[in-house]
């Protein structure tokens, strides 16, 4: 089973819909058809997305501005949408965000900060949504992981660790859920990627499209892309002893800073 076909009383949810993949994901499940229910920081950027596609698409759009990053407005967001009209048949978890550095130098709060949005709010609001689906024997979550989960990064420890978790716990999930007509299917790519030498740039708009193919044909994993496929299958295979000192050689030759979050 796969993404189920748009219906009046059906919507999917979309976390960091105010930008990136997030945005792109929201504007292309409109053109199919789909409800949706938004949700970002940013309630500015959230209305100014459903206008458009309200526009476009003549969909039916809920805004629901969230810091997933904390357990309040979570539980909030959750009770909004089962207090709504509709039913979610498709979840995406695209909100995140990312660090780069050597972790002891960095912010302990705002590493904890990443932790809280891009596992506990992944977590949390797929068990929300999935007995439901499950139930209805219908139903696709899209979880958003990253090159970096394929392998340990250096400078890059926290974000690297958060993703390993979005990527396990999905493709776990998703051989739970066989026979149920619920599919998991993980979008891995992106950052990461830069930290060991290669160039990896896919529009998001691309990227978005090979996710929601993935959520329609029910998938376990997409990883757009001939370059990110071969970072991954190297972050698999790859001896830990080969892996790491090639990674750490790349990661003390880039220069990046600060704290980069789709939310």
């Amino acid at each position: 089973m796969s993404l189920p076909a748009p219906a009046l009383d059906t919507a999917v949810l979309v976390t960091g819909a105010s930008s990136g993949v997030g945005e792109e994901l929201s504007r292309q499940l409109a053109g199919l058809g789909h409800d949706l229910v938004v949700v970002a920081r940013s309630g500015d950027r959230l209305e100014q997305l459903a206008e458009q596609v309200r526009r476009s698409h003549g969909v039916s759009v809920l805004v629901v501005p969230t810091d997933l990053g904390k357990a309040a407005p979570r539980k909030r967001l959750v009770d909004a949408v089962r207090d709504s009209e509709k039913t979610i048949v498709g979840l995406c978890n695209s909100a995140g965000i990312g660090s780069y550095g050597r972790v002891h130098l960095l912010n302990a709060k705002r590493e904890s900060e990443m932790v809280a949005l891009n596992v506990t709010a992944v977590h949390e609001l797929t068990l929300a949504f999935l007995p439901a689906m499950v139930e209805r024997r219908g139903g696709a979550i899209l979880n958003v992981s990253s090159i970096a989960a394929f392998q340990p990064l250096p400078n890059m420890a926290t974000y690297a660790g958060t993703k390993a978790f979005v990527q396990t716990f999905s493709e776990a999930l998703h051989g739970e859920l066989a026979g149920t007509g619920v599919s998991c299917t993980t979008l891995a790519f992106g950052l990461g990627a830069a930290e060991l030498g290669a160039r990896v740039q896919i529009p998001a708009d691309e990227v978005a499209a090979a996710a929601i193919r993935g959520m329609l044909r029910g998938r376990r994993s997409v990883i757009p892309g001939v370059a990110s496929k071969a970072l991954a299958a190297g972050g698999r295979f790859a001896p830990r002893s080969v892996l790491l000192p090639a990674a750490r050689r790349a990661a003390n030759g880039t220069r990046l800073g600060g704290l980069r979050r789709a939310a």
